[in-house]
């Protein structure tokens, strides 16, 4: 298949910039935690639900279903910088407005709802401009490493946020808590007005053609991945795991319960193994990169994982620190698996057509986890807690080792050396033959 290659953009001298808008974004996470975690608890104090808090949920998964694909294709339309910018500003102004039903004792549930969807929204907007743009920013022997940054930020915010929210529920009202999420968000975007972000160069063929609506956009990137299949399975091996460990993230507070007969104290050590591994396992990816081959450290990382997982669905009922050290070494691995295989999306699809194929990978990702909780919740009453700990290893490190022997898969590699290779010096248009993909 003869493919036109895009005009590769100019390499960035420096990370500052980068640095500078990824700092922002530190303080906007930590901000958005906080605030979810608040919301959380007020809906769980005041109506005391499970399907309060359950449609809270969907109200937080949906725009990742729906919103997403459109969003990735107007993110690839739209500047990135300024998606970025309004993302986060309109994300403020709906906590603003609730902040202020708060102070007027007006609120409702339902306004809680709709703050929460239209974060949610903005959320699916934000994430793929950040990535799309990083991939420009950042050169690409760091990527791997600013994707192990970016999972340690991830399981900080898990760890931090709980204890900081709780803390500033005790001394502030609830619109005081919420002020605190407009702050960061203006940390989030001060930085934006000053930092130049790279636009990717639209493709010859794109270039000439007229301007396509978003459902032609979309097809275009479905036509890639399809095109691709390395990176089709790379996506439905990403699809698959978030299938599998959701609903075992949401079967904890049962298999401590029920397995190991403990309590909310031994709930915290596994919850906290979890945060401070993925911590470590994150900032390990970012000190040290990987292996050269990242798919070979993805697919590694993640059969680890897998590993991690059966060994806490093996554990006695007596051997509860078992338990713990594998949830530790299970998220340790975690990051190390998404940040490589990240890594390696990020240098193979081109960077006008980031913003769809990875909201189409967000999108799949968040429509597996009802999929997974329906599966996961019948086979753990009939066969016990622990039974999905253990499916949910053995598939990731069945499916971690399996595709090490998948040429289409390990090939991606070589294929990543060869386009920067021809974008450090050659400029005509190429013909990638589809045996090589």
């Amino acid at each position: 298949m003869n493919i036109t290659k895009q005009s590769p953009a100019p390499k960035p001298a420096s990370m500052r910039p980068f640095f500078a808008v990824w700092t922002g974004q530190v303080f906007s996470l930590l901000g958005s935690e906080l605030v979810q975690f608040a919301l959380v608890w007020w809906l769980t104090t005041t109506t005391g639900s499970a399907v309060v808090l359950v449609l809270a949920t969907m109200m937080a998964v949906l725009p990742r279903v729906f919103v997403s694909p459109i969003a990735g294709a107007l993110v690839d339309r739209w500047n990135r910088r300024l998606v970025m910018m309004l993302a986060d500003g309109l994300s403020a102004v709906a906590v603003v407005v609730l902040a202020v039903l708060f102070a007027l004792d007006a609120v409702q549930v339902w306004h809680v709802y709709i703050v929460m969807f239209v974060r949610a929204a903005c959320g699916a907007f934000h994430w793929p401009a950040m990535q799309a743009s990083t991939t420009l920013m950042v050169p690409e022997q760091h990527l791997a490493r600013v994707a192990g940054l970016n999972q340690a930020l991830q399981g900080l915010g898990s760890i931090a946020a709980p204890p900081l929210g709780a803390l500033l529920l005790q001394v502030l009202p609830m619109q005081g808590v919420l002020a605190v999420d407009v702050v960061t968000a203006l940390l989030a975007i001060s930085p934006l007005f000053f930092v130049h972000i790279p636009q990717p160069e639209r493709t010859e063929a794109a270039a000439q053609a007229s301007r396509p609506s978003v459902v032609a956009d979309l097809r275009e990137a479905l036509r890639f991945l399809r095109d691709w299949p390395g990176i089709l399975m790379i996506i439905a091996i990403a699809v698959l795991v978030n299938a599998l460990i959701f609903p075992a993230m949401s079967l904890q507070p049962l298999l401590v319960t029920e397995h190991f007969g403990g309590d909310v104290l031994q709930l915290a050590w596994l919850q906290s193994a979890f945060g401070v591994g993925m911590v470590a396992g994150g900032v390990t990816l970012g000190v040290w990169g990987g292996f050269k081959r990242r798919s070979l450290t993805g697919l590694l990382a993640l059969a680890l994982t897998g590993a991690g997982f059966a060994v806490v669905g093996l554990a006695p009922a007596d051997a509860f620190p078992v338990a713990v050290g594998a949830m530790f070494f299970a998220w340790f691995m975690n990051p190390i698996a998404n940040g490589a295989l990240m890594a390696v999306l990020q240098v193979i699809v081109p960077a006008d057509m980031q913003g769809r194929v990875f909201t189409l990978l967000q999108s799949a990702a968040g429509a597996m986890i009802p999929l997974g909780l329906v599966i996961a919740g019948p086979l753990a009453e009939v066969l016990g807690i622990q039974i999905w700990f253990l499916v949910a290893g053995v598939a990731m490190a069945v499916m971690g080792i399996g595709a090490l022997f998948v040429p289409t898969i390990t090939r991606l590699d070589d294929l990543a050396a060869s386009k920067s290779t021809e974008a450090a010096g050659i400029d005509e248009a190429v013909a990638v033959p589809a045996s090589a993909r």
